[in-house]
């Protein structure tokens, strides 16, 4: 059973242990999500097994080896970390510019806790997983925090690996990213079991965009087939800013991924994007909050899911234009491509809007593959099998190349092939 460990927060700022330890009375107190929850409608918050979960244990050095022989992405990065049941067992940062952080979230804790108090975790969960987010910031001790100066991009991206290894395991993985004015950074994380057990990947990312900073974010999830994956992530677009959130779910039994973006400055821009590949009895729940607090900043939302087998997937978001954000530019849709008859998606786009002068639209379907599409590759000797996996990459291809960054791009294309040999 998961237990907080008091010996993690010793070496911690006063602040931070203050934090963990009101956290963890939080997550204790919280009741799990019910069904009459608004939040997780038609979705089912006990298919997150937390009661034979523990906490993640140092691992062997045979999975150690394994793990790091496993953490093939990107060719060239500025930077690369491999944590193994939340500590860091391989790491790489010879390709940063100079002035840039790049550390394990523990060191970042000791040298960097100024920036981390001021932005670690300060949203609250509005979309239904309070109880999620308490419990990760109980028991984070791993993952990455990033802090870009005023006018350095770093040319290539910062890839992270979180492997966990054992049954039961539970993992709490954190990013933070900090840009100044003007500054730009990618960064990628993969999270993986290293065998087909049940687990849990418990991990929140905070992206913060500076004045005319750059943020592209990618999280690739690719937990175990028995494993369950809950994935919180909130972005702050400041002005003139451009922040990019990538959401790639193709593992666990059952993900949840909450998404919000705050455009706190005029001018902002806010792209989430995500595709998700589910098979056999896969659950794919995806909540979003677009937000717009500042005059002529825009949002722009594009999710699809290509279905297959028994397999489930849940969309909700909802743009929220506040008072006085005039001249808002925010765009939502969610596409479904059914594979199979058993096959269920369901979409709840909304629209909330306090302004004058916005452009705001929102808008979901859910389709079969079309017949007629088969019927043309197939008439060309294209098994049909080979035929909806071209139809499928069609489908999903403009959402990957608004990532925006060839070798990203690639890298998770790659990913995906990897899940349609999968899919046999």
């Amino acid at each position: 059973m998961l237990a907080q460990d008091p010996a993690c927060l010793a070496s911690a700022p006063s602040w931070f242990q203050t934090r963990a330890t009101a956290a963890w009375s939080e997550y204790q107190a919280l009741p799990l999500p019910g069904i009459k929850d608004e939040h997780w409608r038609y979705s089912n918050a006990k298919r997150l097994v937390l009661d034979t979960l523990i906490a993640a244990a140092p691992a062997a050095e045979a999975d150690v080896q394994r793990a790091i022989t496993g953490s093939k992405g990107l060719e060239k990065t500025a930077a690369r970390f491999v944590f193994v049941n939340d500590a860091l067992v391989s790491s790489q940062t010879e390709g940063l510019p100079a002035g840039v952080v790049c550390q394990p979230f523990s060191e970042a804790l000791k040298t960097q806790d100024d920036v981390l108090e001021h932005y670690f975790m300060k949203r609250e969960m509005e979309l239904g997983s309070a109880k999620f987010a308490a419990l990760h910031l109980a028991m984070v001790r791993a993952g990455t925090v990033v802090i870009v100066p005023k006018g350095v991009k770093v040319e290539a991206p910062i890839e992270v690996f979180h492997w966990a290894a054992g049954e039961n395991t539970a993992i709490f993985p954190h990013t933070l990213i900090v840009t100044s004015d003007n500054a730009e950074v990618v960064v990628v994380d993969h999270y993986r079991s290293l065998d087909d057990v049940p687990g849990l990947s418990c991990a929140v990312a905070d992206l913060v965009g500076g004045s005319g900073s750059r943020i592209t974010y990618v999280c690739c999830q690719e937990m175990g087939d028995k494993a369950q994956a809950m994935h919180l992530s909130s972005t702050s677009a400041g002005k003139d800013s451009l922040v990019k959130n990538f959401q790639l779910q193709l593992g666990a039994d059952f993900s949840r991924s909450e998404s919000v973006s705050d455009l706190v400055g005029a001018g902002a821009r806010s792209d989430m994007l995500s595709v998700s590949m589910p098979q056999g009895e896969q659950f794919v729940d995806q909540r979003t909050l677009q937000k717009h607090k500042a005059p002529h900043a825009t949002s722009d939302l594009l999710y699809k899911n290509a279905l297959y087998g028994k397999t489930r997937t849940v969309f909700s978001g909802l743009i929220i234009v506040d008072k006085g954000a005039h001249y808002t530019d925010a765009y939502q849709t969610n596409r479904n491509l059914i594979n199979s008859a058993e096959a269920e998606a369901d979409s709840m786009p909304g629209l909330e809007i306090n302004a004058d002068q916005v452009k705001c639209s929102h808008g979901a379907t859910s389709s079969p593959v079309s017949d007629e599409e088969l019927f043309y590759l197939k008439a060309r000797g294209i098994p049909d099998d080979q035929a909806r996996k071209l139809i499928v990459l069609g489908f999903i291809e403009d959402t990957v190349t608004r990532i925006g960054h060839d070798a990203v791009e690639a890298m998770v294309c790659e990913r995906i092939e990897e899940k349609f040999a999968r899919l046999g």
